[in-house]
């Protein structure tokens, strides 16, 4: 998903000022435990500037996937 933050606005000392909007990325990836380590590590080599809105990632559990088609439970869903 792309989108966009609002910037701020506001007035101070009765000048009007506004932040620009800023561009954010939500990338979301299901794996298996095993490939966790891995696709972290990829992701932080990728995304690292070093600067500020590199951005952050969640590791959570996920516990049980289905596929809807074949109805693949588990692993193979993925």
């Amino acid at each position: 998903d792309f989108c966009l933050s609002r910037g701020l606005g506001d007035v101070y000392k009765r000048q009007e000022y506004s932040v620009s909007f800023v561009p954010k990325l939500k990338i979301e990836v299901a794996v298996s435990d095993e490939m966790e380590t891995t696709v972290h590590e990829a992701l932080m080599q990728s995304a690292s500037t070093g600067k500020i809105g590199d951005g952050k990632i969640f590791i959570t559990s996920v516990d049980d996937v289905i596929r809807i088609r074949t109805g693949e439970t588990g692993s193979e869903a993925i």
